[in-house]
């Protein structure tokens, strides 16, 4: 304390220097860390309990989803799910026949998507998971029998009728395009005529669901690896934001010559806004 000043007036000048604004640079940084923060935290919540992005890797559910699609899923249609946890918050409806779905499964990395390395995410929580996209056709309870291509629930056939057309596989092969409707859900499925894999009957356990592709010849599905638990649903799929012929590798993205290619020639441009059913 200077000589002459009061104990009072120490304080004073004690309180004032703590009330005086912090330097102009340090207000700055944190003015701009506060937006960039809040930035992160409503698009994680986006994320988390709205919309999700989903790009297609295979063709499993050709042609209704390509490869390149880049898709948004609903989140909240069913139910936020809680984190951490297999509960959800009431949803708007519960999964019906003919959603096309994203979800999670666990997966073996040393057997990919052969035989015994997909698994329902529930039944091996051991495993990685990875996420799928396929069209549920089999509520709890349903039993669902699919013969050459044709698929009945409930002992009541699956509406479908040739298209007339045919669709080139990544083999080469033309496959039979045929239009098939699930409870209002109109949408076309490829058929093999050289083959079926996975003929049979199974009967939907409570809780669970069956989904298919609708390349249904060539589609790893609950018919070879089992059914899922609404719990490891992320959403329907609603909509195509982004489309290309593209399932390359990221790295090579960061080629301008592969950015030029893939805007030029191989954008999909009449698929983006396109809904999905």
């Amino acid at each position: 304390m200077a000589p002459g000043e009061s104990r009072a007036e120490g304080g004073a000048r004690a309180a004032e220097a703590e009330a005086r604004p912090a330097p102009g640079w340090l207000r700055a940084a944190w003015d701009q860390f506060g937006t960039l923060a809040l930035a992160i935290v409503i698009a994680l919540g986006v994320r988390a309990c709205v919309i999700e992005p989903f790009r297609i890797p295979s063709g499993s559910m050709l042609p209704t989803l390509l490869v390149g699609d880049h898709l948004f899923v609903n989140k909240f249609i069913y139910g936020i799910k809680i984190p951490f946890t297999d509960q959800r918050l009431p949803g708007l409806r519960a999964p019906e026949r003919g959603d096309v779905v994203v979800f999670t499964v666990g997966r073996d990395p040393a057997r990919g998507e052969s035989a015994g390395g997909i698994h329902p995410a529930d039944e091996r929580p051991d495993l990685p998971t990875d996420s799928f996209v396929k069209r549920i056709v089999g509520l709890p309870g349903d039993v669902v029998e699919v013969r050459g291509g044709a698929v009945s629930i409930n002992g009541t056939p699956i509406a479908q009728e040739p298209t007339g057309e045919t669709f080139p596989d990544g083999r080469g092969a033309q496959l039979t395009v045929n239009r098939e409707q699930i409870e209002g859900h109109a949408h076309l499925v490829l058929d093999d005529p050289r083959e079926s894999r996975a003929d049979g009957v199974w009967t939907v356990p409570a809780g669970r669901y069956l989904m298919m592709g609708d390349n249904r010849d060539q589609s790893s599905d609950s018919r070879f690896w089992g059914f899922v638990r609404e719990a490891e649903f992320k959403g329907p799929a609603f909509v195509t934001y982004w489309s290309w012929d593209f399932n390359g590798s990221w790295l090579s993205m960061l080629s301008p010559l592969t950015w030029w290619d893939l805007l030029v020639h191989k954008m999909r441009w009449d698929r983006i806004g396109d809904g999905i059913s």
